[in-house]
């Protein structure tokens, strides 16, 4: 990963301040920080592109980038992309490039309205496109992302109202499933009390969910300042078929962005898992 050139000039500043492992930390962390600034202020320019709900159908099959010619695959579940608070689907432009490009014919986006309240009723409406999609496709089965509070809107939804019957794989990037602590001063709004840690809603998805069928593959990364504690982005169900992937050198804007990241996430959707082998998985991504 290359690191934008405003921050260069401070690199040899930093190795000189800090000692060893500190400096190798800080460095990574300058790296990491310069690389969200860069990613917001791209997504910035994208955000007014998504802020309309996407045509239905209209990302059956997504071109290639730069014209390249679409891998041959086999027939796969649709992929199903929901975007974190205060944010929309423009958020996962080069996720869904790159899945296309790899045979995912069928990507589509859903977007919860910023007035949305409530976790569980974001959950219901995406129990509804899911059940859309899947009489319009034919397909019995889907495959979710979620990016941050995505990804507890899919947990919910899959954990609580019956949604492991459509959701073969679901993805977490920096979802805080077990909280998180972040900027108190945001306790204002309904869904943010509901992600702090202890609330009635991440109480329910410690209870007990024996026979479900979806398998969830969690990336968490160590330099996510969204996420306190660091860990909280990873799940720890005992019912649940996980595996944690931490990845490291890029923080909670890059995860739905870097390639690496997507490559990782292409591998989860492909894998081919048994029960036994899912369970308690864990796996790291080095990025930087």
């Amino acid at each position: 990963m290359k690191v934008t050139r405003a921050a260069m000039p401070l690199l040899p500043l930093c190795q000189r301040m800090l000692p060893g492992r500190l400096a190798g930390l800080s460095l990574a962390l300058l790296k990491a920080t310069a690389l969200e600034f860069a990613i917001l202020a791209g997504h910035l320019l994208l955000y007014p592109s998504g802020i309309t709900q996407e045509r239905r159908g209209s990302s059956a099959r997504l071109p290639s980038p730069d014209g390249a010619a679409q891998l041959p695959t086999e027939t796969k579940p649709p992929v199903v992309l929901l975007h974190g608070f205060i944010d929309n689907r423009s958020v996962f432009v080069l996720l869904r490039r790159s899945l296309a490009q790899h045979g995912r014919q069928q990507v589509e986006s859903l977007n919860y309205s910023p007035l949305t309240c409530d976790i569980r009723t974001a959950a219901e409406l995406l129990g509804r496109h899911i059940e859309e999609i899947c009489e319009r496709t034919g397909s019995k089965h889907v495959d979710v992302v979620g990016h941050s509070l995505g990804g507890l809107i899919a947990r919910y939804y899959v954990q609580r109202l019956g949604g492991d019957i459509r959701v073969r794989t679901l993805v977490t990037l920096g979802t805080p499933h077990s909280g998180t602590r972040v900027v108190p001063l945001a306790n204002a709004h309904p869904i943010v009390r509901q992600m702090r840690p202890g609330s009635a809603l991440l109480e329910e998805l410690t209870r007990p969910a024996p026979g479900c069928r979806t398998h969830f593959v969690s990336f968490w990364s160590d330099l996510d300042h969204l996420m306190d504690p660091l860990e909280t982005a990873c799940i720890d169900h005992p019912d649940l078929m996980v595996q944690n992937v931490r990845v490291s050198g890029i923080g909670h804007l890059a995860l739905p962005v870097h390639p690496a990241v997507a490559t990782g996430i292409r591998q989860a959707l492909d894998t081919e898992r048994t029960g036994a082998e899912a369970a308690g998985r864990t796996g790291g991504l080095t990025v930087a």
